[in-house]
């Protein structure tokens, strides 16, 4: 059988799972850790590694070029991706917020202006404010979209939130709460069926390591 494929986001999320995939005997070897391969291969053989950008992993899981990933839930609900979510990995936590600068009114603007919120996550954004009967003006940021309302593009902006650091160094607070987000295993619903063995395989082993006492990077990797 040839190794299950687990398509990885970039960063430290992807350091994170290569560390409970250590706790299960499958990590990779020390010196591929810096590497520049496009395909990781697990020491035991049992699987490959994509390191991939974090957007395009539901991409490549849905397509089912990889069996399955590792992925936050917030790029999972703005992609839409048709995936199984069998798992709640736990790490990588954080919060899809509506923020704000101090002191600007939320959730509704004086004399009826229409809100202008800007976002890297349009859809996110879109399905809450419609959810709750909402007309706002939505603006799609690529970059750092704390600087939209301090230049008065925006009233509001929705984001990931996990200190809530930079949104106070900016003079912005958080007004409410969309989502919490943290990394979930997903799986192709075609390759789960093909391989049902083995990904319960490693459901129930990812689950006992989720309940252990964890270890540390180095030690795992020793």
């Amino acid at each position: 059988m040839a190794p299950m494929r687990i398509a990885l986001p970039k960063g430290r999320m992807m350091d994170q799972a290569l560390e409970l995939w250590d706790r299960i005997g499958s990590g990779i070897a020390p010196e591929q850790a810096n590497t520049r391969r496009l395909i990781l291969p697990s020491r035991d053989g049992r699987f490959e590694f994509l390191p991939v950008k974090p957007s395009d992993v539901p991409t490549y899981v849905e397509a089912g070029v990889a069996d399955a990933g590792v992925v936050g839930l917030d790029v999972l609900l703005e992609r839409r991706a048709d995936v199984l979510q069998p798992l709640d990995l736990g790490f990588g936590a954080c919060r899809m917020a509506v923020a704000a600068p101090e002191g600007q009114p939320y959730p509704d603007l004086p004399g009826a202006v229409t809100p202008r919120v800007a976002t890297k996550y349009v859809e996110s954004a879109r399905r809450f404010f419609a959810e709750r009967g909402a007309q706002v003006e939505i603006i799609r940021i690529a970059g750092s979209v704390e600087l939209a309302p301090l230049l008065g593009l925006s009233h509001w902006i929705v984001d990931l939130v996990e200190t809530g650091r930079t949104l106070k160094e900016n003079g912005l607070v958080v007004v409410d709460t969309v989502f919490a987000s943290s990394a979930r295993l997903i799986v192709n619903r075609a390759r789960h069926k093909l391989r049902l063995d083995d990904h319960q395989r490693l459901l129930a082993e990812l689950e006992a390591a989720l309940a252990a006492p964890a270890l540390t990077t180095s030690s795992a990797r020793s």
